[in-house]
């Protein structure tokens, strides 16, 4: 299925909206590899900073934008809520807790 993936990119003069695809299988949300990847294929040299947040920071300190913050994605759901899918994929990012005993 495709993922429509909105960020804005920091520049020193301002945020610019972007807009990136993924493919995914379907009921599957973006996790850090994909993102990272598509942001890299799109020229942008990026870590995950941020998991909660969803920001990304750029891997060389020379860049001209500050940072990539991951605003919301349309899976091609109809009706889908954006906030529950960007709930989705921070709990795709985070790192699993250990279950009790």
């Amino acid at each position: 299925m495709e993922c429509i993936v909105h960020f804005d990119v920091q520049h020193p003069e301002g945020p610019k909206p972007l807009r990136g695809l993924l493919f995914l299988d379907e009921g599957k949300v973006p996790g850090e590899n994909e993102l990272v990847e598509m942001f890299r294929d799109m020229k942008f040299n990026v870590r995950l900073d941020d998991r909660e947040k969803l920001i990304f920071k750029p891997v060389n300190a020379g860049e001209k934008y500050s940072e990539i913050r991951i605003t919301s994605y349309d899976g091609g759901k109809s009706g889908s809520k954006e906030d529950h899918d960007l709930k989705s994929i921070v709990g795709n990012l985070l790192p699993q807790k250990p279950s009790g005993l």
